[in-house]
């Protein structure tokens, strides 16, 4: 297998449209991480990703005849764009069926380079079954966004170039994974030439389909997928990807979104770039392996893989970078409600900052209020600030990871429930965001119950969230869980949640 695809990768056609991207020193981090700590740029690729060089390898290997014929792809929008942009150059008609909750910076992008764009389903899965259709109905030729060999060499020629821009020992390069094409062919190059180097790849963890099939040693399909990192959502790896992953990869890292955001934070500091979640996906992985194993002054590469992201995403990013880096801790406390209690409060915090504070009036006796405060990175300062106030305040509680506390709580107004409110029940849903996602998820809910309590808050990412309380007799609480899985979207009770408890109950 190895001796094919070195041949495939050394003669790849991908620099008629491709150029050799820099390995860019990253100071700033390598200085904090005591590592040496190198971006492979693939976001300043024409098309703002490493896509258009295995796209325009497959095309190139394509006959006359399958030209004529007109080509389609499936792809939730790096693909869609280094294919629509091989398309144009070799003058052959595209089509590209891209998910409906696929970024409006790409789908713009694709249709501006002349192809047609079709968009279906919420998954890039959904996507890919509407392309089988088409090739079924039109005689359009696929071209795989990762599981094909021509693609897999095509994306290979990046281990080609890190290994010559940076000759000195490298640890290990850090890859983002979806399906596996971009790994594939850095591995299989970079191993074959360098077997030193680990080969790690990094995925989020509601979409991390090849760890999952590494441990059940055969491919699986996801039952669902987040899609944060769009670049990077699918749900099973593929076929002959995965067959050269689990010979040539290391290990797999996995990162939650306040990680990526850190990371993306990271890559802006040391660059002035943004790159799109997918793009910094890599970086939060070294970033994780590096405490995780103690390294120090190592050589370590980040791929950099894409800059396409919505502009309106980076206020999600923005809020929840720091949380990421666990720069800020968010601490429910309650304090007696007095004259000085909120002194107290600030002076038992000591020099740190405060970035946060909402409380609203409850009861004569007691107050609870909610801080965001700022730290040092890492869960030393934390816990050390946690001590801290108990000394000083009774009751306090650490919401940093509760996503009820992250998402919801700190940004909604009315306070407790009265007393009169009974048989509340509290979930948090996940829906795809489009125009007119919300009233459909209100129309599904429909109005079997009272609805007690509604938060829902667009800030930017593929999925909208929402916060329901309803109220619902106990004789009738099992017929609830038939009725939300009829509803088919993500979700979760949260009527235990002590952030809901706290501020909302």
């Amino acid at each position: 297998m190895p001796h094919q695809y070195i041949k495939k990768i050394l003669q790849a056609r991908v620099y008629d449209v491709a150029k050799e991207t820099p390995l860019d020193d990253a100071r700033a981090i390598s200085k904090r991480l005591n590592n040496r700590v190198l971006l492979k740029r693939e976001d300043l690729q024409p098309v703002f990703s490493f896509k258009l060089r295995g796209a325009y390898n497959k095309m190139a290997q394509l006959s006359e005849e399958e030209k004529s014929n007109g080509v389609v792809a499936a792809s939730a929008g790096n693909h869609a764009q280094g294919l629509a942009m091989s398309a144009a150059v070799m003058g052959v008609k595209a089509t590209i069926v891209m998910p409906r909750t696929t970024p409006d910076i790409k789908v713009n992008s694709v249709r501006a380079m002349g192809a047609q764009v079709v968009l279906r389903g919420d998954t890039f899965d959904e996507a890919f079954a509407h392309s089988q259709k088409l090739v079924d109905e039109k005689g359009y030729v696929y071209i795989h966004p990762f599981d094909d060999p021509d693609v897999i060499a095509g994306q290979g020629t990046i281990g080609m170039e890190i290994l010559r821009q940076e000759a000195g020992p490298i640890h290990a390069i850090f890859v983002p994974v979806g399906g596996g094409g971009l790994i594939s062919g850095i591995a299989v190059y970079v191993k074959y030439l360098r077997p030193d180097i680990k080969v790690i790849g990094v995925e989020s963890e509601d979409s991390a389909c090849l760890k999952a099939a590494l441990e059940a040693n055969e491919r699986v399909i996801l039952p669902q997928v987040g899609i944060f990192a769009d670049g990077i959502a699918v749900a099973q790896i593929g076929k002959n990807t995965f067959d050269i992953c689990r010979n040539y990869v290391d290990e797999v890292v996995t990162v939650n979104t306040d990680e990526i955001c850190a990371s993306l934070k990271d890559i802006f500091d040391d660059t002035r770039s943004i790159t799109e979640p997918a793009g910094a996906v890599a970086l939060a992985g070294l970033k994780k392996y590096v405490a995780q194993e103690g390294l120090e002054e190592k050589t370590l590469v980040a791929i950099d893989s894409g800059a396409n992201v919505n502009f309106d995403r980076l206020r999600h990013v923005s809020e929840r970078a720091e949380l990421g880096e666990q720069r800020e801790a968010i601490i429910a406390a309650k304090i007696p409600e007095r004259p000085g209690s909120f002194k107290k409060f600030c002076k038992a915090l000591g020099q740190r900052m405060i970035t946060e504070f909402n409380y609203r009036y409850s009861d004569e006796n007691d107050a609870v209020v909610f801080a965001g405060v700022q730290i040092r990175p890492g869960n030393e300062d934390r816990e050390e600030l946690l001590n801290e106030l108990k000394e000083h305040i009774e009751e306090v509680e650490d919401l940093s990871d509760n996503e009820i506390a992250k998402l919801h709580v700190r940004y909604m107004v009315g306070g407790h429930a009265p007393a009169s409110l009974d048989n509340e029940v509290v979930y948090r849903f996940e829906f795809p965001e489009r125009p007119g996602a919300l009233m459909k998820f209100l129309n599904k809910l429909g109005g079997r119950w009272n609805i007690s309590m509604f938060h829902y808050r667009n800030h930017g990412a593929a999925y909208g969230r929402v916060l329901v309380g309803m109220q619902v007799p106990e004789n009738e609480r099992s017929q609830v869980a038939r009725f939300l899985e009829d509803i088919s979207y993500q979700y979760r009770e949260e009527t235990d949640n002590k952030a809901f408890q706290l501020f909302l109950n």
